[in-house]
């Protein structure tokens, strides 16, 4: 079945009729966790940029703090900002298109904090991420 949607046409498979509760909680998910992030990473940068700069002291990544801080506040943002607005489109318009962007940036975000916590071998971090990376991949593995 083809779902129009406000970025163009979405394919999905109708045999999943309720996905779209399932996804409107994903979505409601990645929200709340990106858009807290970022949004800290935005008011509290000062912070965020002294605790990580002690984090990766002792890593080949010391000088890129600032840079990385960056880019990771602006792919949580949009993650979390197409994942807000996946969840009117889910409830509303049984339509997921937003939501399969939002899950994309939400994957790329957990790759990037997941090397970072490698890095600076900070592995029960990167244990808890590798775990919402799992939830991002079976939720695009029903997406896709």
């Amino acid at each position: 079945m083809t779902i129009l949607c406000l970025i163009g046409e979405c394919e999905f498979i109708s045999v999943l009729k309720g996905f779209w509760i399932v996804q409107a909680f994903v979505s409601t998910f990645f929200a709340i966790l990106f858009l807290q992030s970022g949004l800290d990473k935005v008011f509290d940068r000062k912070g965020n940029l002294e605790f990580l700069t002690g984090h990766f002291s002792k890593t080949f990544l010391k000088g890129m703090v600032p840079v990385m801080v960056t880019t990771v506040t602006i792919v949580e943002l949009a993650a979390g900002t197409l994942s807000a607005i996946g969840i009117v489109e889910a409830v509303f318009f049984r339509s997921f298109c937003f939501a399969f962007c939002g899950t994309i940036f939400a994957a790329l975000a957990f790759i990037m904090l997941f090397f970072g916590q490698r890095i600076s071998k900070d592995y029960a971090g990167a244990w808890t991420i590798a775990s919402y990376f799992i939830i991002a991949v079976v939720d695009l593995y029903f997406l896709a």
